[in-house]
């Protein structure tokens, strides 16, 4: 397998690093009207499925606009591949290529799920530690039109959380334990009303009528998320006011799920799911860098 050569890698980080650190918390997004939009789940190092999402819905580019929404690496043994791909695209097309922070674009979660040890493995410890670095930058959520929110794993244990609050949130730092930035990263939807404990133990899980207050208190038609494994690759929840969407398909080679993309026009909001299938990969495990795939 060749890899990027460490000068080029080194140079597409520096150059991320400068454009995450420019970023606001919250990046809000216009699609023009008649425009297409496209928003992406986890990839969680899938290279080649990643490959078949440009193949099925064409390349990024200024009248192709993408937002991958968190969990670009781990559990897969191609996130270095991965990583890069997604950078490389946003340095390309800044106004027009979309990241938002995951859950595992973290220190604790690289070093337990396979992403440092992948680094480490094509490149140095030095690079590890400058990925940790990056992805502090990252976004934490996005705004479309002023009607989508965007984020990896969902809304709030409070009430009353606004954007003004969410603009205003420290996001240059490892997640915390809780409070806004955390339960950005690791929320989950529940069926019932309310809100319970997360079984993941950080983050909550809110109910419909957390979503609907949520949207109706900041102007929202909905709002989409990623983070949970689905059997079509999304799912629709809460009356449609909350939308999961995962991309990595056969999940760590062993799920069996499709992945999913939403694409959305900008006079038009409502979401359009494309499901598909994994493709064949090289026989790497996604075992070799990682030895637990459900955390």
């Amino acid at each position: 397998e060749k890899k990027l050569h460490r000068k080029y890698a080194y140079k597409i980080l520096l150059a991320i690093r400068r454009l995450f650190g420019e970023l606001p918390t919250l990046v809000e997004i216009t699609v023009p009207p008649e425009k297409k939009f496209t928003i992406c789940g986890d990839i969680h190092g899938q290279f080649y499925d990643l490959c078949n999402i440009f193949a099925l819905n064409g390349l990024p580019s200024e009248t192709n606009p993408y937002l991958f929404n968190g969990d670009f690496v781990d559990r897969g043994s191609f996130s270095v591949e991965t990583i890069f791909t997604l950078f490389g695209f946003k340095l390309l097309y800044p106004e027009h290529f979309f990241m938002s922070r995951g859950n595992h674009e973290s220190d604790v979660m690289n070093k337990m799920y396979g992403f440092e040890g992948e680094v480490k493995s094509k490149y140095t410890a030095q690079m590890a530690d400058f990925f940790t670095e990056i992805f502090d930058y990252l976004p934490l959520c996005h705004l479309i039109n002023n009607k989508i929110f965007v984020c990896h794993g969902g809304l709030f244990k409070d009430d009353d959380v606004t954007m003004n609050d969410i603009k205003k949130t420290n996001r240059v730092r490892q997640p915390p334990d809780d409070g806004i930035m955390c339960d950005l990263l690791w929320s989950d939807p529940q069926d019932m009303d309310g809100r319970s404990a997360s079984k993941r133990g950080v983050g909550c899980q809110f109910g419909p009528n957390v979503t609907y207050k949520f949207c109706e208190a900041n102007g929202l038609d909905y709002v989409i998320r990623s983070h949970e494994v689905k059997p079509e690759g999304y799912e629709v929840h809460h009356d449609g006011k909350c939308i999961t969407v995962f991309s990595a398909p056969n999940y760590c080679d062993t799920l069996g799920n499709k992945g999913a993309f939403i694409t959305i026009r900008g006079d038009n909001l409502t979401p359009r799911f494309t499901s598909f299938t994994a493709v064949d990969h090289p026989s790497v495990s996604n075992f070799r860098f990682v030895f637990n795939c459900f955390g």
